[in-house]
């Protein structure tokens, strides 16, 4: 089965690719304990599905990882698992008003957890030189087991980036002009 990705598609993946590399660069150089690399990701899975946020993830830490550091790699399932929930969220209308924006980037959090966490320990041993490694030194420090530590560290930094990264693509999809969302049929799920 061939699938055919339009071309209206292939610039909104290329824009939001752009996107999320811009928002993780400005993290890196401010050394935010947030991320700001799933902006686009999420943009693109509410307007061309979660097919398109999955792949829109995974280019985004690919070139990432030309830019700044094999690191990024490392986490292209974190960012694929970001594009695809968020798409699966918005298909099933959690885009629609603020409450449930808010509610996908917990949903969404819960999700890349799972993910990012056995990527945090058994590749970097807990630490990924991001703003989140003081939180995760100084919960190991207290006595925190290593697990428990980057979990709380992930759940916390991802809570609020993902929560901030949902409700900035909500808003900005919403501020399209109708003749640019007509290209895209998910849409209707988020408006």
């Amino acid at each position: 089965m061939k699938t055919k990705i339009s071309s209206s598609t292939l610039v909104l993946i290329v824009i939001s690719v752009a996107i999320n590399i811009i928002g993780s660069q400005l993290s890196d150089i401010v050394k935010l304990p947030i991320f700001l690399d799933s902006i686009g990701t999420i943009i693109s899975a509410l307007l061309a599905g979660p097919w398109i946020g999955l792949l829109t993830g995974l280019l985004s830490n690919l070139l990432s990882g030309l830019v700044s550091g094999p690191i990024a790699v490392a986490f292209a399932p974190v960012a694929m698992v970001i594009g695809l929930s968020a798409g699966l969220m918005a298909r099933a209308g959690f885009f629609r008003t603020l409450p449930r924006v808010i509610l996908s980037g917990v949903v969404i959090t819960a999700v890349l957890t799972l993910v990012a966490v056995p990527i945090r320990i058994y590749l970097f041993g807990g630490t990924s030189g991001s703003g989140a490694d003081f939180f995760i030194a100084y919960l190991h420090a207290v006595g925190e087991g290593l697990f428990m530590s980057v979990s709380f560290a992930v759940i916390g930094t991802n809570l609020v980036d993902k929560i901030l990264s949902a409700i900035v693509a909500w808003l900005l999809i919403r501020r399209l002009p109708q003749r640019t969302l007509r290209h895209f049929p998910q849409i209707a799920r988020v408006r």
